[in-house]
This record gives C-alpha cells, sequence and structure tokens, in this order.
C-alpha cells in the first residue's frame, strides 16, 4: 500500500502539521485545554494527523464570537453579496477537488472515486444551489383588515450548531453550511471525531472566500463533550444534528431546556423492494449500490433487500456472486469498490452483528467476517456481506448494521412486500423495482419513508429534499425545505 506516495502535496502538507487547529472568530487557535486527539487511516489502522480538541470553553468562545457577526457586520451583508460569496466557496471546492478527494478518502476509507465524483462536486453543487436562494427569501402580504397593512419577513435563526457525521464529512458540512448561510445565520460547524479533516481545510476555504471572521466557526471533538455543549448552550439558537437515531433522541430531550429549533436526520433501515416483473439486471445493479456504496455506511442504505418469493433464491445467489467480485482496498487504489470502514469501533460494531445474525439462523452467502489477508489485517475491512435465511423480525433486519451486510428477504404479493416494508421504527428511504407503473405508484405512496425511488436507488440532488418518518428523524434538509430549518417568520401589522 504505496498511497502516501499518489498524494498531492497539498495533502501531504496537510496532515503532517503537528496539530490542525480550530477556527474561531476567523483564527486558527489551539484548544483552550491544549488537548489533541488523533485522526486515523482506515486502511492502516495509522495515525494520520493530530486535530485540537475543542471542549464546552472552545464552544463557548466560539458562540460568542458567532453571536457577535450575527448582530455586527454579518447582519449588514447584502443578500447579493451572500450569493456572490457561497458561489466562491463552490468555485473553490472545485479547484481544490482532487486535494479534498484525497483528503476525504485518507480519513474517511471511502473509494477515491466515490470522492472525487460524488462527495466534493455534490458539496460544491449544493454550495452553488443555495447561493442561488440567498436573494430570493420573501414574505407576503396578507388579506388583513384594511384598516391595517400586514405582511411576513423571513428572517435568520440567528447561531446554529451543527453537528455532521464521519460517513459523509464534506458534503454533510455543505448540507449544514449552505443554507444556514444563504439565510443570513452564522454557524459553529462541530465535525466528527473520526474524520474532522476534511472540515477543516473547508474552513480555510472560507476564510479564503472572503467569510466573515465569526461567522462560521469550526470546532472539532468529541459528541459527550463539545458537541454535547454545543446542544446545551443557551445562546445557540438552533441545532442540526445528522448521526444516530440514539444520540437524536438525547439530542432532542436535552434541547427541551432551551427549546431550540432543532433538526434531525437519523438512522434508517430502508427496504429495497424487487418485484418479479422488474428489470433484473438493473435492480441487481441498484441493490448492490444501495447497501455497498461507501461501505453501507449510509443512513439510507438499501438493507433490507426484498424480493418477490419466486425469484427470491436465484436473486440472492447472483447477489452474492457479484458482492464476492467486487474489489476491496484501501480507498486511494482507483480500483477499489469496497473499502475499509471508518474506524475499529465501526469494525467491531459490524463483525458483532454479523455474529449476531449466524446465532439467529442467518446464512452468509458470500463474506461474513472481516478481511484478514496480507496487506488488511491492520485496517478495518469487513468483505461484502449477503445473508440469507433472514426473517423480517431478526435484529440484523432491524438494527441499523451500518455495514456492508444486506438482507435479503422473501415476501409473497404487494401487500406482504408493504406491510414487511413498513414494519420498522425507521422510515428515511425506500426502492420499488417494477415495470407496473401503477404498481409503482401504490407501493411509493403505501411505504412510509422520506424518499422513495422507483427503478433507481440512492440519488440524491441539492433541489430534492432529504429526510425522514418516525425515528429516522423530523425536518427535511436540500430543496427549498432546508430553508425553513434557518429561518423565521415574522408578522407585521402597521395601521394605515
Amino acid at each position: 500500500m504505496q498511497a502516501a506516495e499518489r498524494l498531492e502535496p497539498a495533502v501531504q502538507k496537510f496532515v503532517a502539521a503537528p496539530v490542525r487547529t480550530m477556527l474561531i472568530d476567523g483564527r486558527w487557535v489551539e484548544a483552550a485545554s491544549g488537548r489533541t486527539f488523533e485522526t486515523v487511516n482506515p486502511a492502516t489502522g495509522e495515525v494520520l494527523a493530530r486535530v485540537a480538541e475543542g471542549d464546552a470553553e472552545d464552544i463557548d468562545r466560539a458562540v460568542k464570537t458567532a453571536r457577535k457577526a450575527f448582530e455586527g457586520p454579518w447582519s449588514k451583508v447584502a443578500p447579493n453579496e451572500r450569493e456572490r460569496l457561497l458561489i466562491r466557496i463552490a468555485e473553490l471546492i472545485e479547484a481544490h477537488a482532487e486535494e479534498l478527494a484525497q483528503l476525504e478518502t485518507l480519513d474517511n476509507g471511502k473509494a477515491i472515486n466515490e470522492s472525487r465524483h460524488v462527495d466534493v462536486p455534490a458539496a460544491a453543487e449544493t454550495f452553488r444551489y443555495y447561493g442561488g436562494w440567498a436573494n430570493k427569501l420573501t414574505g407576503e402580504t396578507n388579506p388583513s383588515d384594511p384598516s391595517f397593512f400586514t405582511f411576513t419577513l423571513r428572517e435568520p435563526v440567528g447561531v446554529c450548531g451543527q453537528i455532521i457525521p464521519w460517513n459523509f464529512p464534506l458534503l454533510m458540512a455543505a448540507w449544514k453550511l449552505a443554507p444556514a448561510l444563504a439565510c443570513g445565520n452564522v454557524c459553529i460547524l462541530k465535525p466528527a471525531e473520526q474524520t474532522p479533516l476534511t472540515a477543516l481545510r473547508l474552513g480555510e476555504l472560507l476564510l479564503e472566500a472572503g467569510v466573515p471572521a465569526g461567522v462560521v466557526n469550526i470546532v472539532p471533538g468529541y459528541g459527550p463533550t463539545a458537541g454535547m455543549a454545543l446542544v446545551k448552550h443557551p445562546h445557540v439558537d438552533k441545532i442540526a444534528f445528522t448521526g444516530s437515531t440514539e444520540v437524536g433522541k438525547l439530542i432532542h430531550r436535552e434541547t427541551a431546556a432551551t427549546l431550540k429549533k432543532v433538526s434531525l436526520e437519523l438512522g434508517g433501515k430502508s427496504p429495497n423492494i424487487v418485484f418479479a416483473d422488474a428489470d433484473m439486471e438493473a435492480a441487481m445493479q441498484g441493490a448492490l449500490t444501495g447497501v455497498f456504496f461507501n461501505q453501507g455506511q449510509v443512513c439510507c442504505a438499501g438493507t433490507r433487500l426484498f424480493v418477490e418469493a419466486k425469484l427470491h433464491d436465484e436473486f440472492a445467489q447472483q447477489m452474492a456472486k457479484l458482492a464476492a467480485g467486487m474489489k476491496q482496498g484501501p480507498g486511494l487504489d482507483p480500483e477499489t469498490q469496497i473499502g475499509p470502514l471508518v474506524s475499529q469501533e465501526q469494525l467491531e460494531r459490524v463483525t458483532g452483528y454479523l455474529d449476531i445474525g449466524k446465532k439467529e439462523g442467518a446464512k452468509s452467502l458470500t463474506g461474513g467476517e472481516r478481511n484478514t489477508q496480507s496487506g488488511y489485517e491492520k485496517g478495518y475491512f469487513v468483505k461484502p456481506t449477503v445473508l440469507a435465511n433472514v426473517k423480517n423480525d431478526m435484529r440484523v433486519a432491524r438494527e441499523e448494521i451500518f455495514g456492508p451486510v444486506v438482507a435479503v428477504i422473501p415476501f409473497k404479493d404487494e401487500h406482504d412486500a408493504v406491510l414487511q416494508g413498513n414494519d420498522t421504527l425507521y422510515g428515511l428511504a425506500a426502492g420499488v423495482w417494477t415495470r407496473d407503473v401503477s404498481r409503482a405508484h401504490r407501493v411509493a405512496r403505501a411505504i412510509k419513508a422520506g424518499t422513495v425511488w422507483v427503478n433507481c436507488y440512492g440519488l440524491i440532488d441539492a433541489t430534492a429534499p432529504f429526510g425522514g418518518y418516525k425515528e429516522s428523524g423530523y425536518g427535511r434538509e436540500l430543496g427549498r425545505y432546508a430553508l425553513d430549518l434557518y429561518t423565521q417568520v415574522k408578522s407585521v401589522w402597521m395601521r394605515v
């Protein structure tokens, strides 16, 4: 694994710094405590860089400077200037695309082709899209008593605490920062401790683009310290969180004390339903992508693959054959299709579920274990796994594994497919594969999920809302719906 030889000089320089510091008030500063933590290369298990470890004191500093910026110079920046600023950020991301892609792959482990062709372009497009919204946040006039003129204003929420996950570090930063800035808010971004590097590099690009001091602050650290300090801080007006349902519930409880505005994009156990009349080749590729993209570390992954009973065995066997042929390796290898999991903790979680599946009676048609072949033993590699003999009430079919593991489950008919598909605590996404247009409409309406893909899977666009039903959270990111997360509506009555 001679990955370092292929690195961009800028990437080598970035990770070689003794400590990657945090961004507060437009300056790069060490943690108040002086503590640091390690971020690890998942392909090798080796330390990649040291990062300043923020805690409550650093969060308080960031909140104070954000509040000062919000009530001061940032409030005077015209919408058209916010638009130009966001577009400059998009252009800088594109100008540094290869550097960001390599940094993302080093820190997260994902295949470089995914970083190059999905994460980085989508992050740039998110900033560009919301740049277009900055000068289109209009109010309305209301038909009130003729003695009054009544109208509404759409105003920014204020200081936004944004906590992002480790599976799409750069893209999730864009999903949070872009709409917040377009609406005139200020932000404190807390990246995941496993993958802080692209968020910090993005911070440098934000300053280069001209984002004023204090408008965006980036404080890396751990969830129970930095993250919870952000959630509890009385002068934070909004929390946006993407992550596990367990932590989302904790945030929901903790924000009750201050009644912050909250949006939560949480876990999933998404059904991907294949009817016997579907285009089998397309459905097979969609099923593979739906669960093995980013090593299955995707909240909307199609991890419950429901296949019509008469097709089930053949489909499962063919999927296992294709999964077994996927090339696994370090993310920086351009031929890699399945990289390592993000951390030792995640490795233990996924292999633990594989053991649970065996005890429950599930059968691994391929994979089912850690990849310990020569050259891989120090990395966090789990072989792509296809489980058969799975029932919808097994833990491997009910709980989010967040790894390259798919459970193939038979169903009898359309009613049974919907019944089993909806039999989950989650409701983030779903897939439907059929040539029957009427059936596609019926099932798409019947499935309780925030996104339903028909004859495709996993497509995301900045223009289309994304979010969940049930324990997959509340609020919608992307599209015009994200503007509701970062604005408040004010009614104004004027006597005439």
